[in-house]
């Protein structure tokens, strides 16, 4: 069976200033278009099978210039709905709940729309979106690469290690990398994590 790679898209305006950006469809920086393109080669050793990718403008041009043209566009993928703390700074946040931690307490809620995600909901969507991985996985001898938003593809990480949603509190991840979960002993791993390619 073959890896798991997780995609974070590259850098965009609200991801340098620390605004949470859930549903605010907006797109790479120039400097984020270069991560994406960086990412082309070292996606490109992995034997790919399989691609999905957010429905979100960052993740989606995060995609195609990684080489990534024939991805699956799938909602699972999306950013967690952060509600009413869409748009908003964690210092921010804590000038009034100084104690607030995302992967804890969710969020505060927002409009009909977008009324915000708790962390367990979170979870259950990584699940979702973890059956359809190993139904890719299943269906070819590649690996599968996965497009998304930081805070998820934490989540998911958790997951798929068999911890909490919370747990994803312990996987720092930046902009325009790449992290592969594989497998030992019939059991999953990280074998690598927010990697960048070399300058």
């Amino acid at each position: 069976m073959g890896d798991l790679l997780l995609v974070r898209h590259g850098e965009t305006e609200w991801s340098v200033s620390g605004r949470h950006t859930g549903s605010t469809d907006i797109p790479l920086t120039e400097n984020g278009r270069e991560q994406a393109r960086r990412l082309a080669p070292l996606i490109a050793s992995h034997h790919v099978g399989a691609a999905f990718v957010s429905p979100m403008r960052r993740a989606r041009e995060t995609a195609r210039l990684a080489g990534l043209d024939g991805a699956r566009v799938d909602a699972d993928l999306s950013e967690w709905d952060y509600g009413g703390y869409e748009g908003v700074t964690t210092v921010e946040i804590h000038r009034t709940r100084p104690d607030w931690f995302l992967f804890t307490d969710g969020v505060e809620p927002g409009p009909p729309e977008h009324p915000g995600e708790s962390p367990e909901e979170v979870g259950a969507r990584a699940e979702r979106m973890l059956a359809k991985v190993d139904a890719a996985l299943a269906d070819t001898e590649g690996s599968v690469v996965v497009v998304s938003h930081g805070h998820f593809l934490r989540v998911l990480a958790a997951r798929r290690l068999g911890l909490p949603a919370s747990g994803g509190a312990l996987f720092q991840l930046a902009t325009g990398t790449v992290s592969r979960l594989s497998t030992e002993h019939r059991r999953h791993v990280v074998a690598s994590w927010n990697v960048r390619p070399s300058s």
